[in-house]
């Protein structure tokens, strides 16, 4: 099974990739989303040059062939050479499951399961009594036991969407859903290690058992800090692109839970590589998955592989409003049914890609002199 054509349909927001092969084999992947019409470019420019004809016959070789792609652009590393990766990747995982008849989870050595998800929650603008109530209903509709909300600012520098937001909305939380839910934080970088243990202490306060990302995630140091100081579990990762600096992270113990994100880092081979690192180390992993891209489904398919899954499926709850663009991408939409998201027989990824949606897309295709 020889690379042919590798073709792109992106969006400034989302981008997909068809891989064939000069048999006739076809898979679909997804770029990373945000700016994925810049990682149609790099893909076609900075990737497709290296690959094209390249024998993807045996999934074994896949990491050496993405790594060497890799160092072929070593003047270019980082998220975009990952991201764009991450479409080839995805696309060639898909290709092998429609060939065999299997779903992605068997073909890396799992099984189809239900997963345990929970309510991912990305609105800051937001009241806290309205976020609580949000909830519910979703406790009620799809049987959510697990809630994460938004706390500090995004990368804000120790400040607060609005004043006090942060004090108010974690024990309105607690209290609106009672001591069975389990709740989760998420800070995105927002604050310095000294601010970060003092809301730390609230969450320990009212049982929040998960504090992501309450540093700048490039400062591994301050993020230990927090990690050494709390007896919470303190999570991160989703940005993190370099598997040095995953290694770094993973031997020293920065976080106390691994968050890959597939599509940043640059597909399940790299993702599974990290969560590999973190078995051997004793942690878990509980991949990123913000948005209801293809990237949930690509992470159901991981978590339902690897041997040191975390205890939950990051799951968005923000579909109609907050994100329009993830609309009508592809068909047998997830869903959470009794607090799961329950995988399927179908081969590849198990989804369709709605024709419709391609043809409003920006199209770009590399193909085999």
């Amino acid at each position: 099974m020889k690379i042919a054509s590798i073709e792109t349909f992106s969006t400034r927001y989302v981008g997909l990739v068809r891989l064939t092969t000069a048999s006739g084999e076809q898979g679909w992947g997804q770029l990373s989303t945000y700016h994925s019409d810049i990682s149609a470019d790099v893909l076609h420019r900075q990737v497709a040059p290296y690959v094209m004809g390249e024998d993807i016959s045996d999934l074994s070789t896949l990491g050496d062939l993405l790594d060497r792609t890799y160092e072929k652009q070593h003047k270019f590393p980082g998220s975009y050479m990952c991201r764009a990766l991450g479409g080839l990747d995805t696309a060639i995982w898909d290709l092998h499951g429609k060939v065999t008849g299997k779903p992605v989870c068997v073909l890396l050595g799992g099984k189809v399961k239900s997963l345990r998800a929970y309510a991912s929650s990305m609105k800051r603008d937001i009241t806290p009594k309205d976020e609580a109530e949000r909830f519910k209903r979703l406790r009620d509709e799809c049987g959510y036991d697990a809630f994460k909300f938004r706390i500090g600012a995004e990368v804000g520098r120790n400040q607060d969407e609005w004043l006090g937001r942060t004090e108010e909305i974690i024990p309105t939380i607690r209290r609106e859903l009672g001591d069975d839910a389990t709740l989760l934080v998420d800070a995105n970088s927002c604050y310095i290690p000294e601010r970060a243990i003092e809301v730390g202490a609230i969450l320990e306060d009212n049982g929040v058992s998960h504090f992501e990302e309450p540093c700048p995630y490039w400062d591994h140091d301050a993020t230990k800090k927090v990690t050494d100081a709390l007896p919470i579990d303190v999570s991160g990762g989703e940005q993190d692109n370099d598997l040095t600096s995953w290694k770094y992270m993973i031997k020293n113990r920065v976080v106390d839970i691994v968050q890959p994100d597939v599509s940043y880092v640059g597909g399940i081979e790299r993702a599974m590589r990290v969560a590999k690192m973190a078995q051997e180390a004793g942690l878990p992993c509980t991949p990123h998955a913000a948005n209801m891209s293809l990237v949930t489904v690509f992470t159901a398919h991981m978590l339902a592989a690897i041997e040191n899954a975390g205890k939950y499926l990051e799951f968005s709850i923000e579909v109609e409003d907050y994100y329009p663009w993830q609309r009508g991408i592809y068909t047998d939409y997830p869903t959470v049914r009794d607090g799961k998201y329950h995988l399927t027989e179908k081969p590849g990824w198990g989804v369709e890609i709605n024709p419709e949606w391609l043809a409003k897309s920006a199209y770009k295709v590399s193909v085999l002199d």
